[in-house]
């Protein structure tokens, strides 16, 4: 457990459990802080591959977003909550798994999370560029130093703390979800049918199971959350004692109906107003949908407002994914038998982060890519089939034995990593 942990342990070693009462500002505060961490990079990047792949994929698409995403978060929550108190996922890893295969789990944990605040350095880099370029008319710094100043700014947000950094994300996501429900409601006018042009063009049976293949990872990672379900679920705990599977499900749920609606609208909006050649386009660019959207139109304030949208949508969800990595890289270096102090530890891992995403963002690569390979699958391996493979095997999940949404998560997750072998195979 890291000493973050420890010190709010401490805080509240002395307050026992809340009963399980009406709903609250603390769980408000959680659900917008897990759609905050939700909405990010992959939101802004699902317009282009979804609308790519044919209106009756995205339409599949739609129909699996919410189970998809809730029982498999619910399922790690499970996991989390079923360690002893106070234990984070790594704890509760090595708890249940043992020594070793603790160590491995963890490992898996950090690359499951750590390649998504590369590729957010990425489309944070391409977004702030492309504003000074196009909006604001001026020619954007040499790109090491333009990454380098915004990870650093990022990176000094995370020195306020776990809390602070919560809070901060639910404050934000008050006018994020204003702003992206005005642009998709802006873009209605602009309706010119786009993805429709290919709903009579029914796809072969084959051909449309290889679409969603290659498009599930990347829904998988534009509504995952794991990265922070760590301390939701031990927050939780603290908070509900045995009622804290209760609470936490209704709050999943409520944050998960609310990011389904939203990205879904503004997804589907996006789609009828960009032809399949233009989506093709901003694939082609490396940029998100609202950095194209504003390069399209020429209302100033979409111009403007866009970019400045993407901009908060990925810094938050950057945000809410450093707390996921660096706690599996202290997780792994504290495995490694290395104790570091706590100071010590917290500037290894700031130092580590602030170098891998600045040489990553000054390189380039491409995002959606990045995602189809990288982010999507692993984080279905850590997210889908670690929570189910502790069902079947730990005796203290042996109650969630036996449900359908079992079986579903655990294709959704085979399925998210045999897409990851396929492309490594291309």
């Amino acid at each position: 457990m890291n000493d973050q942990a420890n010190s709010v342990d401490e805080r509240y070693e002395a307050a026992a459990p809340a009963e399980l009462s009406s709903w609250n500002r603390h769980d408000t505060t959680w659900m917008l802080g897990l759609f905050g961490t939700a909405i990010g990079a992959g939101t802004l990047f699902l317009p282009i591959n979804a609308g790519l792949g044919g209106f009756w994929p995205l339409v599949i698409l739609t129909l699996l977003a919410f189970p998809m995403t809730f029982f498999a978060h619910r399922g790690l929550t499970r996991f989390v909550l079923s360690g002893r108190e106070g234990a984070d996922i790594t704890d509760v890893v090595e708890q249940h798994f043992g020594i070793k295969a603790g160590a491995l789990i963890t490992l898996l944990y950090f690359f499951a999370i750590f390649p998504i605040l590369l590729i957010y350095s990425v489309g944070l880099t391409n977004t702030v560029a492309s504003f000074l370029e196009h909006q604001l008319h001026i020619m954007p710094p040499p790109r090491a130093v333009l990454s380098f100043v915004l990870i650093l700014g990022l990176l000094a947000v995370v020195r306020c703390g776990e809390q602070a950094i919560v809070k901060a994300m639910s404050l934000m996501v008050y006018p994020f979800i204003v702003a992206l429900l005005f642009l998709a409601v802006y873009l209605i006018p602009h309706w010119n049918g786009g993805i429709l042009t290919t709903a009579t063009q029914v796809p072969a049976p084959s051909a449309l199971l290889h679409t969603l293949w290659l498009a599930i990872p990347v829904m998988v990672f534009s509504f995952n959350h794991s990265p922070i379900i760590s301390a939701f679920a031990v927050d939780q705990k603290r908070r509900y004692g045995v009622n804290a599977e209760q609470r936490s499900s209704q709050i999943l749920c409520r944050a998960h109906l609310l990011m389904v609606v939203m990205v879904l609208f503004f997804v589907f909006s996006c789609v009828l107003t960009l032809s399949p050649a233009q989506l093709a386009e901003a694939k082609a660019q490396n940029l998100s949908i609202l950095s194209y959207l504003a390069n399209h139109f020429s209302n100033p304030t979409i111009a403007f407002a866009a970019p400045l949208i993407a901009f908060v949508a990925i810094s938050k969800s950057f945000l809410g994914h450093y707390i996921g990595a660096s706690e599996g890289l202290k997780g792994l270096i504290v495995k490694s038998g290395k104790r570091p102090g706590a100071k010590a530890l917290d500037r290894i891992v700031a130092a580590f982060m602030l170098v891998v995403c600045w040489i990553v963002a000054t390189l380039n690569p491409s995002i959606l890519g990045m995602i189809e390979t990288i982010g999507g699958p692993v984080i279905a391996a850590i997210l889908f089939l670690m929570p189910m493979y502790a069902i079947r095997k730990v005796p203290a999940m042996a109650r969630y034995r036996g449900q359908a949404s079992n079986v579903f998560v655990t294709a959704v997750g085979l399925v998210s990593i045999s897409a990851l072998v396929y492309k490594l195979a291309m």
